[in-house]
């Protein structure tokens, strides 16, 4: 893969005999140049941008035009296969790198010939020009590295070290470092100017074959036969970031321009773009061997539970990524996962029609709660943690005791199935919601109906207390918010202002503020205390879950989360600025701050996500878990 020199393109190279031309903005394909025989092995762009090089296994060199994608020139007279191309720094010469175990330089303007420099022993694989074009390094089988005067010809240094095979040579943008990567699994940094070896950077387990710096200079990528990508701090060799998440081996690596990409290119047949300042993708993990349906933090953040269609939940150290339990004994998928405000139990529900309770600390499984007659959806633990409540298509609520197991109650008065319960901050209180168009409170103590709140002319999907507990909010497929009073079950205020169904409440911490998401992809914050207005956010997808973060100043939802902040002009008078924090847009980018920084390859699309501060998990069809942690 090569960036053109103003970041606009990208250029694949593949065994389908093709080079590719790419939008890195947008992942659209530009432009499918054909005309090579066999593999094309290298491109390169020349530095003024009107030429892009591409090396084959035809034993052929040729020149596209990249704004038309039109075949400029064929250079011939290598006798094996061509492994790598380079524009000199002014775009006056091109190098290329054969298997024949020579190095030839082209005048890429007319295509003649201007020297073959001999000495390697065995195949050359890579060539670069240092940034002044006063070196030209090559890099061979044989273990070497010749440094050459291309004005000339003549050899400079021999630079010997390496146990295996070269694959790839880079010089550092101000020239005071070549970097080579090796079949010998290290990457080593190199004087150019004396020959000196000034680093060996360990730690891939396989071939390095791709080495790459940032344009800054400060980080040096590498790729391997081990499926990473790791990015070294150049002055210090020190290891700052491990990207995995390949399928298949990586072949390429090269930064844009500006720093802010990077493009890998692997035999999974896929070119990935990277965002290497601002995100990493640090671990993923495949551990489900079905498609992820949820993805929970711990209370403290330092677990994160994932539930799958293959019936199992896994329990994964965030900060490493680390599988630490698997947990097992559902016989149908799990629909819905809570943990204990302590953090001390996770309950799960599923489709075989039981709840269970498991010690996360360990992975036993504590209780089996069996009752419901059919598939439990969801689970709910009450603030103090004594109590968990369940609900089920069959149209009841069940409350246990989570330290014994025991059965409580059975709620019983819904007409049709149960869509959710929310306790009050105090834990007397249990709203519980239905597509019979009602809100019912029940005292979760003794289990007798305190109210039926009416008012709704369509299913109500779901409920939320505010933190005192004296408003109680619901969203329903009427396109309203309703605000009762959990005391009388008087109704308050009716928020209108979606055009579609109203799937989610929820109160900021102080009370504040009231959130409600819609089909209509908006997420509407009011006043609850006047029921005014105060934003709408376009939410560019479904949001059908949210809630405040501790402290009030942002929003986390199914698809990401958004920052608030809260102003005050001249007058005193409140208002609120809603950006874009972490999110992920029309399931293919993530966003930060409104600004796309990492697309996401369709393997890479996500089932579910969770949010804790920096740190995005994503659930995967393929049974992955992703962990990506931001520098914010």
């Amino acid at each position: 893969v090569a960036f053109s020199p103003d970041g606009g393109l990208l250029a694949s190279a593949s065994r389908d005999k093709t080079v590719r031309l790419w939008d890195p903005s947008t992942g659209v394909l530009q432009q499918n140049l054909e005309g090579h025989s066999a593999s094309v092995q290298s491109v390169a762009f020349s530095p003024d941008g009107r030429l892009l090089a591409s090396a084959s296994e035809d034993k052929t060199v040729r020149l596209w035009d990249p704004s038309t994608g039109s075949l400029q020139q064929t250079l011939e007279g290598h006798s094996d296969w061509v492994w790598s191309v380079a524009f000199s720094p002014d775009s006056g010469l091109l190098a290329s790198a054969s298997a024949d175990k020579t190095v030839r330089l082209w005048d890429p303007v007319t295509g003649a010939l201007q020297q073959n420099l001999e000495g390697h022993s065995d195949w050359v694989h890579s060539v670069a020009f240092s940034p002044d074009g006063g070196l030209l390094a090559s890099a061979s089988r044989n273990t070497t590295i010749r440094l050459w005067d291309p004005s000339t010809g003549v050899l400079q240094q021999n630079l010997e070290g390496h146990s295996a095979s070269l694959q790839s040579v880079a010089f550092s943008p101000d020239g005071r470092l070549l970097a080579s990567a090796s079949n010998d699994k290290t990457v080593r940094l190199w004087d150019p100017a004396t020959g000196a070896l000034q680093q060996t950077l360990e730690g891939h387990s396989d071939w390095v074959w791709s080495v790459a710096f940032s344009p800054d200079g400060g980080l040096l990528a590498s790729a391997s036969r081990d499926r990473t990508i790791r990015l070294w701090d150049t002055a210090t060799g020190v290891l700052q970031q491990n990207v995995e998440g390949y399928s298949d081996f990586i072949q390429s690596v090269a930064f844009s321009p500006n720093g802010r990409l990077l493009a890998s290119a692997s035999s999974d047949k896929t070119v990935h773009l990277w965002d290497p300042s601002v995100s990493t993708l640090q671990q993923n993990v495949e551990g489900h061997s079905a498609s992820v349906r949820l993805v929970a933090f711990s209370p403290d953040g330092r677990l994160l539970a994932s539930a799958s269609r293959d019936t199992t939940i896994r329990l994964w150290d965030p900060s490493t990524g680390v599988l630490q339990k698997t947990l097992e004994g559902h016989s149908a998928p799990v629909q819905s996962m809570a943990f204990s405000p302590d953090g001390r139990l996770l309950a799960s529900a599923s489709d075989d029609k039981t709840v269970r309770l498991w010690d996360p600390a360990t992975g036993a499984l504590q209780h089996t709660l069996e009752g419901h007659s059919v598939w439990v959806r969801s689970v709910a633990f009450s603030p103090d943690g004594r109590l968990l409540a369940s609900t089920s298509y069959d149209k009841t609520v069940r409350l246990w005791d989570p330290a014994t197991g025991a059965l409580q109650h059975t709620l019983e008065g819904h007409s049709v199935r149960v869509r959710s319960v929310a306790f009050s901050p105090n834990s007397r209180l249990l709203a519980t919601t239905s597509s019979d168009k009602t809100v019912r409170l029940w005292d979760p103590v003794t289990g007798a109906l305190q109210q039926t709140l009416e008012g709704h002319y369509a299913s109500v999907q779901s409920v939320a207390f505010s933190p005192d507990g004296r408003l109680l909010a619901s969203a329903s497929n009427d396109k309203t918010v309703r605000l009762w009073d959990p005391a009388t079950g008087a109704l308050q205020q009716t928020l209108e202002g979606h055009s579609d169904w109203v799937w989610s409440v929820a109160f900021s911490p102080d009370g504040g503020l009231l959130a409600s998401t819609s089909r209509d992809t908006t997420i509407r914050l009011w006043d609850p205390a006047t029921g005014a207005l105060q934003q709408t956010v376009e939410g560019n997808g479904f949001i059908y879950r949210i809630k405040f973060g501790h402290d009030g100043s942002c929003l986390i939802t199914n698809l990401g989360s958004f920052n608030i902040q809260s102003t005050h002009d001249s007058h005193t008078s409140k208002s609120l600025q809603v950006d874009s924090g972490i999110l992920i847009e029309q399931g293919q980018w993530i966003v930060l701050k409104s600004e796309k920084l990492l697309w996401l390859p369709p393997e890479f699309r996500p089932c579910c996500l969770a949010i804790d501060s920096n740190l995005l998990a994503l659930g995967l069809p393929s049974g992955r878990v992703t962990f990506i942690r931001f520098l914010l």
